[in-house]
C-alpha cells in the first residue's frame, strides 16, 4: 500500500525533530514572535510601532546619534532610519542636528518631550516584557540571554 505523503507543516516538524539546529530555529522564532507580539501592541497603544520606539529609546539612552549609525543599532536601512526619525520629529518627540565638528554629519537627538515620553511609558514597557518572559525564572533567562548573544555573534561573524 502506498503511502500519502505527508502535508508540508508536518514534513517540517518530523525535520526539525530530527534536527536540533531546524528545532531551534522554529522555538526562537515563535518565541521572539509571541514576547513581540506582547512589547508591539504595549508600544500601539502610545501611538508608536516598534522601530519608533527602539529609536527614540536608543536616543533616549544612548544620547544624539549620527543618523548613519542608528540603523546598524536598530537592524534597519539607512533609508528608513530616515523616514522613522522623519515621524518622530513630527510627533515632537526627536529632532536633527547638524554636527559642529563635519557639517555632512547629522544626528538625531531626543527632544524634552521625548524624553519625557520614555521615562513616562519605559517602565510599564519593562513589566510588559517581562511578563511575557516570566515562563523562564531569572536564572533561566539569564542563561538564555547569555546563549542568545553568543548564537548571534556566532552567525553575524559567519555571515559573508
Amino acid at each position: 500500500m502506498k503511502s500519502e505523503p505527508l502535508p508540508i507543516q508536518e514534513q517540517s516538524k518530523a525535520a526539525a525533530s530530527s534536527d536540533p539546529a531546524l528545532s531551534l530555529y522554529i522555538a526562537l522564532s515563535r518565541a521572539s514572535q509571541w514576547v513581540n507580539a506582547h512589547a508591539d501592541r504595549d508600544i500601539r497603544t502610545h501611538g508608536l510601532n516598534r522601530t519608533e520606539f527602539g529609536v527614540l529609546e536608543l536616543l533616549y539612552h544612548r544620547g544624539p546619534q549620527p543618523l548613519q549609525q542608528i540603523g546598524e543599532k536598530v537592524l534597519m536601512s539607512s533609508g528608513n532610519i530616515t523616514y522613522v526619525v522623519d515621524k518622530l520629529e513630527k510627533k515632537g518627540l526627536c529632532r536633527r542636528r547638524a554636527s559642529q565638528s563635519d557639517r555632512r554629519l547629522i544626528y538625531a537627538e531626543v527632544t524634552e518631550e521625548g524624553s519625557a515620553f520614555i521615562e513616562q511609558v519605559f517602565p510599564e514597557h519593562t513589566k510588559i516584557i517581562q511578563a511575557a518572559v516570566a515562563g523562564l525564572s531569572k536564572e533561566e533567562i539569564t542563561i538564555a540571554s547569555q546563549l542568545l548573544k553568543k548564537l548571534g555573534k556566532t552567525a553575524q561573524q559567519s555571515f559573508k
